[in-house]
This record gives C-alpha cells, sequence and structure tokens, in this order.
C-alpha cells in the first residue's frame, strides 16, 4: 500500500481536482452535484452548487474553471458509483464556472445537432483551445456511444474530431502537445492521436471510425478512469476495479503501478512547488488523498 495520506473525507463521489495557487484543491462531487473546495489543512467547503453530475474540471487562460458535466446519474444505497442516468436527465454539457464566485452557465450541450450525452474529462492547450471527452450514458441494456471534442472557451465552436470510442474517460495531452491520450474505460485501454494541428488529429485510413492507437492495456477486471501526464511524458492512469495508479509510458510500458486504499481510484493531479505533490480522488470511500510522486506532474497550460 503506497503513502497516501487523506485530505478529506465525506464526499460524494468525488473527481476532477485541480489545485488553486493558494494551495486549496477544488474538486467535483458527482453525487451530491456540486463543486467542493478543500484547504490545506482539509477544510471543505462548498464552492458551487453546479447540479447535474459534476466531473472534469480544468482552469481556463481567464482564470475561470470549466467543468464537464454528465448530466446527472442515479445513485442507490449500497453502491458509491451512479447506477444509470438520473430521472430528470435529459443531456450532458459543458459549463463555465467563474472562479471567485462560482456562478456557473453552459457553454455547449450538442455538437452538430447531436446532443452530448455525458462529458467527462477535459484538457487546455497552449493556444487557449480544449479538448474533452464524452463518456456515454450507461443503461440497462444499451449505451450511448463516446467521442473526443475540440472547443474553445468563448462558446463560440466545438468539432467533433474522434467518434465513436467505447468509453472515453479522461484525457491528457504530451508536453510537447502533438499527442492527445484518451483512457477508455472498458477494457482498461489508454489511446494516443497524433495532433497536427489545434483541434485537428491525423485522419483514420479508410473504414475506421478514427485515428487513435492503443499503446497499453491491463488485463483482468481493470478498468480505466482519467489520467494525468508527468512533465517526462509518462501517463498516470487511475485505474478501477483493481485500485492502482498505472504510470505508463508512452512507449506502452508499465513503468510502475502503486496501489491506493480505495477500489476506485478515479482521478490524480500534481501541485506543489516541485508539481510533485500527486492529489487522488479516493471515489469509493469518499474522500480526497495526497502523496509525494516519485516524478513530477506537468504543468498545465493554465
Amino acid at each position: 500500500m503506497s503513502d497516501v495520506t487523506i485530505l478529506a473525507t465525506g464526499l460524494g463521489f468525488p473527481e476532477g481536482p485541480i489545485v488553486c495557487p493558494d494551495g486549496s484543491v477544488i474538486v467535483t462531487e458527482i453525487r451530491n452535484q456540486q463543486l467542493s473546495k478543500i484547504t490545506p489543512d482539509g477544510t471543505t467547503s462548498v464552492f458551487s452548487r453546479c447540479g447535474g453530475g459534476p466531473n472534469g474540471l480544468a482552469i481556463g487562460p481567464d482564470g475561470a474553471l470549466y467543468l464537464c458535466n454528465n448530466g446527472g446519474s442515479k445513485y442507490v444505497e449500497g453502491y458509491s458509483m451512479g447506477i444509470a442516468p438520473h430521472p430528470d436527465y435529459k443531456f450532458g454539457y459543458v459549463q463555465r464556472v467563474d472562479a471567485k464566485t462560482g456562478a456557473f452557465k453552459t457553454l455547449y450541450a450538442e455538437v452538430n445537432g447531436n446532443k452530448l450525452s455525458a462529458p467527462n474529462d477535459l484538457v487546455f492547450d497552449k493556444q487557449g483551445g480544449f479538448y474533452f471527452t464524452d463518456l456515454g450514458k450507461r443503461y440497462a441494456r444499451h449505451r450511448d456511444h463516446g467521442g473526443l471534442y475540440y472547443a474553445l472557451p468563448d462558446g463560440s465552436k466545438v468539432t467533433e474530431i474522434a467518434y465513436p470510442i467505447l468509453s472515453p474517460n479522461g484525457c491528457g495531452l504530451s508536453p510537447d502537445e502533438k499527442t492527445i491520450y484518451v483512457a477508455d474505460t472498458e477494457g482498461a485501454r489508454l489511446w494516443a492521436f497524433d495532433i497536427e494541428s489545434p483541434g485537428v488529429l491525423r485522419k483514420p485510413p479508410p473504414h475506421v471510425h478514427h485515428s487513435g492507437r492503443v499503446i497499453a492495456g491491463l488485463p483482468g477486471n481493470a478498468r480505466f478512469d482519467s489520467l494525468a501526464v508527468l512533465a517526462n511524458g509518462n501517463i498516470a492512469v487511475a485505474t478501477l476495479n483493481t485500485g492502482y495508479i498505472t504510470e505508463i509510458s508512452p512507449g506502452g510500458d508499465i513503468v510502475r503501478a502503486v496501489k491506493m486504499p480505495d477500489t476506485y481510484p478515479t482521478n490524480i493531479c500534481f501541485g506543489g512547488p516541485d508539481m510533485r505533490t500527486a492529489y487522488i480522488t479516493l471515489s469509493d470511500s469518499g474522500r480526497l488523498g495526497t502523496m509525494q510522486w516519485p516524478t513530477p506532474g506537468l504543468k498545465l497550460n493554465y
């Protein structure tokens, strides 16, 4: 078991941690339909009652928070993870959240006339746009297709760039921003897509849905959730069911697998002066943990 310090407890399936300039961490609480702020001493307070199913979170070029909202899930006693869409679910969306007040507005709810299903995670590039995944809602007998998208933070443009993908979850850019990595939940596969220009991927060959290539996967009942790219280019992937953070090289080698005190470690982000402090959402038990990682995380664009 790794040396994880628990910073906060009592969270409603936390995900999407981001480290603020003051050292506090904002997490999404999917089950509680809100964003919460956790100070370095562990004090937790509600930051934004954004509703729906707040999931992936990132700081944008304007200092605002950008949120992937899956539209909400149904929860039952005895299960930490949602089991179906919320009874009031209509679609998913991407929101902008004011970093000072917590006020929110919807930027995108559809692409090319198609409603977003369950936006999950996002990452900004150096040009100020962002890539985001749509996991797709799961139903009792079927599921929506997932996809990868590129959007501008002013709400003016969103493009579908890879579709369909079975269950795209976490996403992150390589240090040179020539590759975007996407964690595919079902089957625990890590995809890599070559970027030709901001929001434009290498074209797929004929009769193939997209140009992604699988660089790594895990056997057994492992499932991938979110990810973070390290300064050395490796990818740290939160691994469900088995309860690990799995560090994978761009070539697909498993560099290390660090056991977490939870079966659902869902997200990892980095902060601190040397970017070696990892913050990990331990979602089955509703906690936020922190530990020192052997190598520093990649400093994000904003």
